[in-house]
């Protein structure tokens, strides 16, 4: 599914702080990027937990995996609980914050990153916190029910039902529970639609645009009150592509250079301006991969800051 881990192994390691850092610090962040959905709030969770370690004695932490793994999860499942009601102010829709290739972390930290597509991420935020640490913890890292039970202090039988809950909520996506695709033919594919829907796109094209459409698909932008943008997801056929056709709207995106680039794993689209990522346009396919099932628009500039195009390598269309 999304870059699957064997759960917590039964281990009593001696090591420093910075040994645990250095061994544990991308686990943390998998999991609260995957709890979170923002980049900057995983890594000061990330931060905030070894911060914590340096004040308590390493010789009493019996399984450090385990007890990184509880400290992270915690604190995620706070800042979730705060967020829900931050969000209620957010100006239009919230969308994940989308992970490029060459995002400026650590390079520890981006050896998961493709392990985890953007949809399954806007999936996610269909559940509510527990839902959400129940199902990345069995789904994702592969703990057993008695592991995720004891990490979140529920029963192991509370734990089975909020999972199947979880997935019955996220059944309709089901084809986005995958690893994100890498193989040559794939990528391929995937390029080839992206160089119809840019062409399309770019042309006005209306013909060409609905034959690249699923038929229900959705569009969904974010500009987070800072940039104007549709406001609401537009859920019919009939109007995303009259959006995407329309000489009115997403004129700006036009204007700029387009680019592939990778994001959370899967080429998508990047809008640059001077070599700057304006926009980023992330896509969800059909399982059979032939057309397109929803668009995500990232235009809010505080969520862009990781992704970085390398003019070099990027693919111009």
């Amino acid at each position: 599914m999304t870059g699957k881990e064997q759960g917590i192994e039964q281990e009593s390691v001696d090591l420093s702080l910075e040994e645990l850092y250095q061994k544990y610090r991308k686990y943390s962040f998998a999991i609260a990027y995957r709890m979170l959905g923002t980049v900057t709030d995983a890594e000061d969770v990330v931060q905030d937990c070894f911060v914590e370690l340096e004040n308590k004695p390493l010789n009493d932490i019996q399984n450090p995996k385990a007890y990184v793994a509880k400290m992270t999860m915690n604190r995620c499942l706070n800042l979730l609980n705060s967020a829900r009601k931050q969000r209620e102010t957010y100006v239009g829709q919230w969308l994940p914050e989308p992970l490029g290739e060459s995002a400026d972390l650590p390079a520890e930290w981006l050896e998961r990153k493709d392990m985890i597509s953007y949809a399954f991420l806007v999936l996610l935020e269909q559940l509510k916190p527990i839902e959400r640490a129940v199902f990345v913890l069995r789904e994702a890292f592969q703990y057993d029910y008695k592991d995720i039970a004891e990490l979140l202090g529920k029963t192991e039988s509370n734990c089975r039902q909020l999972f199947s809950r979880s997935r019955r909520i996220l059944s309709s996506g089901e084809s986005v529970l995958a690893a994100p695709a890498s193989n040559p033919q794939n990528n391929a594919a995937r390029i080839k639609l992206l160089e119809r829907f840019t062409s399309a796109f770019l042309a006005y094209d209306v013909t060409a645009m609905l034959e690249l459409l699923a038929e229900q698909p959705a569009f969904v932008a974010d500009g987070g009150g800072n940039v104007h943008t549709v406001m609401r997801p537009m859920v019919v056929r009939k109007g995303v592509l009259a959006l995407l056709t329309s000489r009115r709207v997403l004129t700006a995106l036009r204007e700029r250079e387009l680019v592939h680039t990778v994001i959370n794993g899967e080429l998508q689209l990047a809008f640059l301006q001077e070599g700057k990522v304006k926009e980023a346009l992330c896509i969800r396919l059909t399982p059979d991969g032939e057309h397109i099932q929803d668009f995500y628009l990232m235009i809010n500039p505080d969520k862009l800051g990781h992704i970085h195009v390398i003019q070099e390598g990027a693919n111009k269309l």
